[in-house]
C-alpha cells in the first residue's frame, strides 16, 4: 500500500474529511496516527479547522488526551532550552537549536501538535569538549556506555553519544555537524553558522536560516534514513515548505543553498515525496533547478518503490508484501551513505550479532 492510499495521509491532506468518518474508520485512523507519532498533529488539525464538535466521543477523547500531552511537552522543551542556555552560556559555548526545539522556539507550524523525545542542539566543533564538560557538570550523562558505541559516535558520527539528565530524565543530542564526517556530502558548518538567526535573549542561542531548516530536515530524513517516524518528518517538511514557500525568492534561495551545501540530492527527494504524498505545492522551477542533481530515471523508479513504502505509517494496515524488504533496504542505504564500506560491513555485522545475543 502506498502512503497516499492510507487513511492517515488522506486525513492529513484534507482534514475536513475526518468529520464524516464512522467509528470503525476512526479506530483505524487513531492507530495509524499513533504508530506514526502524528496523533497530536491530527488533534491540532481538528482544532485548527474547528471540527471538534463534529467528532464522535471516543476519538475526541483520544485527541484531547494527546493534545494535553503535546502542550506539556512544548512547555518542557522551552524550559529545557532555557536551562541549556544558562549551562552553555556560562561555558561561553554558543548553541543552535535543531529540528523540534528550533520549530518551537521560532514558533513555526511544525511545532503545533508535535511530540518530543529529545532536544537536538548544534555546537561549534572546536568547542565540543568544552560543551560536553559543562553538560556533564550539570547532570547530563551518556546513555551509551559500551566502548564500541562510544567510539562509533565520537569518531564516525556527527554527534556525541546521546545524553540523559540524571534528575529530569530529559534526552539530549549534541551535534557538531549535520552529517557524519565519514559521509560523502560535506556541508560547510561555517556557512551554516554564518547564516543562522540569533534568538532574543542574553545568551547566544541560534536557529538555522529558513533554507537551512529545510535542508537539515531533508538530510535527516533522506540521508540519515531514520524512517520509524518517517511520515512525521515528512509532515514537518511539508509544513516548512508551505510556510516559507510564500516568501519571495524562497525557492530560488533554497535550491541554490542546497547546491552550495552539497545537499541537493536529499532536497530533491524531500520535494519529490512531500509533493507526491502530501501534495505539497512545489513549483516546477524548483525541480528544474535540481535537475542536474536528481537520480537517473531508473534509480528514481527504484527509490519510488522504496520510499513510497518506507514513508507509509508504521502500521500493518499500511504495508504490502514488499514493505519489510523496502524498509530493510532503506536502513542499509542510510548506513552506506554514512560510512565507507570498510567501516560499514563490520558495523552492520556487529549490530546484527548484538541484536541476536540480546534478543
Amino acid at each position: 500500500m502506498k502512503p497516499g492510499d492510507t487513511l492517515l495521509v488522506r486525513a492529513l491532506r484534507r482534514p475536513q474529511t475526518v468529520a464524516d468518518l464512522c467509528l470503525t474508520d476512526w479506530d483505524l485512523l487513531v492507530r495509524q496516527a499513533r504508530a506514526s507519532n502524528l496523533l497530536a498533529r491530527l488533534q491540532a488539525l481538528v482544532e485548527q479547522h474547528g471540527l471538534g464538535s463534529r467528532l464522535p466521543v471516543q476519538p475526541a477523547a483520544h485527541l484531547a488526551s494527546t493534545g494535553v500531552l503535546a502542550e506539556k511537552q512544548r512547555r518542557s522543551v522551552r524550559l529545557e532550552v532555557e536551562r541549556l542556555q544558562r549551562v552553555l552560556g556560562r561555558a561561553h559555548v554558543p548553541m543552535m537549536l535543531l529540528k523540534g526545539s528550533a520549530y518551537e522556539l521560532s514558533r513555526l507550524p511544525p511545532a503545533r501538535g508535535r511530540l518530543y523525545s529529545d532536544v537536538d542542539i548544534l555546537v561549534p566543533r572546536h568547542l565540543l569538549a568544552q560543551a560536553e564538560k559543562a553538560l556533564l557538570l550539570d547532570g547530563w550523562h551518556t546513555t551509551h556506555h559500551d566502548a564500541y558505541e562510544q567510539r562509533y559516535y565520537r569518531e564516525w558520527m556527527h554527534e556525541l553519544p546521546p545524553l540523559q539528565h540524571i534528575r529530569r530524565q530529559s534526552n539530549l543530542d549534541v551535534h557538531h555537524t549535520i552529517v557524519p564526517p565519514t559521509a560523502k556530502p560535506r556541508p560547510s558548518m561555517e556557512k551554516f553558522w554564518a547564516s543562522a538567526q540569533r534568538l532574543e535573549g542574553p545568551q547566544a542561542v541560534y536557529v538555522p536560516s529558513s533554507p537551512d531548516l529545510v535542508l537539515h530536515s531533508a538530510v535527516h530524513l533522506f540521508h540519515d534514513g531514520e524512517l520509524e517516524q518517517g511520515l512525521r518528518d515528512l509532515v514537518d517538511l511539508d509544513l516548512l515548505l508551505r510556510h516559507f514557500g510564500v516568501e519571495p525568492r524562497f525557492w530560488i534561495q533554497l535550491t541554490a543553498r542546497a547546491a552550495e551545501m552539497d545537499l541537493a540530492r536529499p532536497l530533491f527527494y524531500a520535494l519529490r515525496y512531500t509533493q507526491r504524498i502530501l501534495e505539497t505545492p512545489v513549483p516546477a522551477d524548483a525541480f528544474a533547478a535540481l535537475r542536474s542533481f536528481a537520480p537517473g530515471a531508473g534509480l528514481r523508479v527504484v527509490m519510488d518503490g522504496l520510499f513510497l513504502r518506507g514513508l507509509a505509517p508504521l502500521h500493518p494496515s499500511c504495508a504490502d508484501w514488499l514493505t519489510p524488504a523496502a524498509r530493510w533496504l532503506l536502513y542499509v542505504r542510510s548506513h552506506y551513505l554514512r560510512m565507507p564500506v570498510h567501516l560499514l560491513l563490520p558495523h552492520l555485522l556487529r549490530k546484527a550479532w548484538m541484536r541476536r545475543i540480546q534478543g
